[in-house]
């Protein structure tokens, strides 16, 4: 069993003793404070810290994050605040405590809340002090060793959480040795079964790979004393967990996983790594498209390596990595390999140091944008998976992208206006679609313009948590804004129908109202109207209570509200009738969707065309801007290259075609639904005429469905 001794003989060796004299005064307090507390194991509590602290020993950490990590459940766990330990040790020592200490249980609707809002805080911490995350992860890695004496779903759902969000931080954070431990402990308390069967088929497969594996590391160091180069061969083991997901995610067997050999060799400059990259593939014939130079352009952990493949004796692939000493303790320790805290001889700032804060401060980024703390675990989640793709700016600047980036991801990574005016893009000088996944080494310019702005749809393809939550929060601020202008239309509207307007109310009407209702401004009111959860007439009414008596003086007829085709998602189009301009035009309030436009004689809106409450009167502008789905629908012969001549009429009429079922009324005839894109009824009109003209069209009409048809129903207007 650890004690306080041996942690200290290991401190000895890169710390001064006066330091190691703070972290065993520490144990002390600890070991006080958590006097008579016992682990599920039995064992005294203080046990735990111990352990929490060797493990940062182990990294070489500083003295101040060893004393959080003896004091880590200290606040928690006992009556000592904050403050105290602030004089006892020091301010900084207090915060770090703070930061990692077990968050206070807050009453969510979800577990699942519960920890979003726990790992949100635990961002922040990071923020203030990003060794907050390095003891919180020494801390994870102790429980998840000692997960056994809980019940198995408590372990299941520990086991989940590390996979899920410490092991990729872990990655994250270059901390590579911690990720394995945390994926092989997860895997075997998650899936004990598959983690028992694949470790036994390692056991039995052990054997044979051994003697080639040592073959092959025997030639290779071999060739290296020939050449007077020294370095370190090491055989890699396959991890059960990295086994594991190859097997799900490559869909490959056992065996074919098992085909290929790795083999690590550890040199001492940068520039031997390349001299023995070439000596390895005059010895073996490299696997093409499968080097990477992680030297060159480091991973976005701070990783960095030389990686190949080759074609070894009896065709075995073996996987090579070349690395030097402190790449291989960067590989292992990440961000604690050479601590940002070090004063020893005033080291530089690591790059992974300043990979780790740009990291965090885009973590900060985010939580300022999300909704909610589900929403922002959920752009971090999608962070912290980076198989990363390298790009180029057109002035030759690199740039780290996740796997399946697209040019939105990259316009939002240069800069959130790049990424808010995107209209198009050029990969390597050739225009291309927006949702094009990028490919490393690919140049990417990005087209711009003034009145570009975020679409809805991009959420569909964009990778990044950073990409994603600007385009969220855009939406949900422009959303905001277009429904309390419709908002603010609905309730002029029916003012004037009273016999007033917004501009003529009293102040005094307005504060009577607000303090009625429970809301805070007219303009949340508005906004309301405009999402459909308020009724614009009854909140007309009830502003002007008191003043008149409203009943008499309705008019029946008002102004009809107007539609120009650009008032954005709060004015929606019904789906079951598809209005177009030109056509007699009527609308009703749904809640959320805002105010929907149907036809005039849409049997779905026959129900509520008396509730003057709900429906609204519309009228087409004079100038209507934008394009319009209409459906039309024409019977024709079922002869050769008659749809294409069709298809080629539409767009000769410059119109799109953007949806397409057939059914075959009889062998010579097929009736075809389309739905085109028009901007009026003029337009349709001319395309409609166009269609009629091919040879083998026999009708074409524009259909009006009955209500609770088998089309409604699959498209709802509300």
């Amino acid at each position: 069993m650890q004690n306080i001794e041996s942690l200290a003989e290991t401190l000895s060796v890169y710390l001064p003793p006066q330091q190691i004299d703070v972290v065993r005064r520490a144990y002390y307090y600890a070991e006080q404070a958590h006097d008579g507390q016992l682990r599920r194991s039995g064992e005294p509590y203080v046990t735990h810290p111990l352990a929490v602290a060797c493990i940062l020993a182990d990294m070489r950490m500083d003295h101040q994050s060893l004393v959080a990590a003896l004091l880590h459940d200290v606040i928690e766990d006992t009556g000592i605040g904050k403050r105290a330990l602030a004089e006892q040790f020091t301010p900084t020592v207090a915060e770090l405590v703070d930061g990692v200490s077990k968050l206070t249980q807050i009453e969510f609707q979800s577990k699942a809340e519960a920890q979003a809002e726990n790992f949100q805080k635990m961002a922040l911490a990071m923020a203030r002090d990003i060794r907050v995350i390095l003891v919180k992860l020494a801390d994870r890695l102790h429980n998840m060793r000692t997960l056994g004496v809980l019940r198995p779903e408590k372990r299941r759902r520990i086991a989940r959480e590390t996979l899920d969000i410490y092991a990729p931080i872990a990655n994250r954070l270059g901390m590579n040795s911690v990720r394995l431990e945390f994926e092989e402990l997860g895997f075997a308390a998650l899936h004990p079964m598959r983690s028992r069967r694949i470790q036994a088929a390692v056991r039995a497969a052990r054997g044979n790979r051994k003697e080639v594996v040592d073959r092959i590391k025997h030639s290779i160091m071999e060739r290296l004393a020939n050449e007077n180069q020294p370095a370190t061969v090491l055989g890699r083991e396959k991890h059960l967990f990295g086994i594991y997901q190859k097997m799900r995610q490559k869909r490959k067997s056992f065996a074919e996983i098992m085909d290929v050999f790795a083999v690590r060799i550890v040199v001492d400059s940068v520039d031997s790594c390349y001299r023995v990259l070439g000596m390895i593939h005059s010895m073996y014939k490299p696997v093409p498209g499968q080097f990477k130079d992680y030297i060159a352009i480091p991973k976005s952990n701070g990783y960095q390596s030389l990686h190949t493949v080759v074609i070894g004796m009896h065709g075995v692939h073996i996987e090579v990595q070349i690395r030097t000493h402190e790449m291989e303790e960067m590989a292992n320790n990440g961000i604690a390999a050479h601590w940002l805290y070090k004063t020893v001889n005033e080291e530089p700032v690591q790059s992974s140091h300043l990979m780790a804060r740009q990291w965090v401060k885009g973590l900060l980024d985010l939580q300022e944008r999300a909704g909610n703390s589900l929403e922002f675990i959920e752009h971090v989640k999608i962070d912290l998976f980076p198989d990363d793709v390298y790009v180029f700016t057109p002035k030759g600047e690199i740039l780290a992208l996740q796997s399946g980036a697209t040019a939105v991801d990259f316009a939002y990574a240069v800069h959130t206006d790049l990424g808010h005016h995107c209209s198009a893009c050029r990969i390597n000088r050739h225009l291309a679609p927006l949702s094009e996944p990028l490919q490393s080494g690919q140049t990417i310019e990005i087209i711009t313009s003034p009145s570009a702005k975020p679409n809805p749809a991009w959420l569909n393809f964009v990778v990044t948590g950073k990409a994603r939550s600007h385009i969220r929060h855009y939406l949900k601020h422009q959303h905001q804004a277009e429904s309390l202008e419709l908002g603010r239309e609905l309730l002029d509207k029916a003012l004037r129908s009273l016999n007033s307007s917004l501009d003529r109310l009293k102040r005094r009407q307005i504060k009577a109202f607000l303090k009625h209702s429970g809301q805070a401004t007219l303009d949340q009111v508005m906004e309301e109207i405009g999402l459909g959860n308020r009724v614009a007439f009854l909140t007309a009414r009830a502003l002007l209570e008191g003043e008149r008596e409203a009943d008499g003086e309705v008019q029946t007829q008002s102004n009809p509200l107007v539609i120009a085709g650009t008032e954005g998602v709060m004015v929606n189009f019904a789906r079951c009738c598809r209005p177009i301009p030109g056509d007699p035009i009527i609308g009703h309030i749904s809640a959320g969707r805002g105010l929907v436009v149907h036809r005039h004689n849409c049997n779905n809106i026959a129900d509520i065309r008396s509730n003057k409450q709900k429906c609204v009167e519309l009228k087409w502008a004079e100038e209507v801007q934008g394009e319009f789905d209409v459906e039309i629908r024409v019977v024709l012969q079922n002869k050769r290259g008659i749809f294409a001549t069709i298809a080629n009429q539409i767009h000769a009429m410059e119109s799109n075609i953007e949806h397409i079922s057939s059914n075959e009324e009889d062998p010579s005839y097929s009736s075809v639904t389309l739905v085109l894109s028009v901007s009026s009824r003029v337009h349709l009109a001319r395309i409609m005429r166009r269609i009629r003209s091919v040879t083998g069209v026999s009708k074409v009409d524009r259909p009006r469905y009955q209500r609770g048809s088998k089309r409604e129903q699959k498209s709802p207007a509300q």
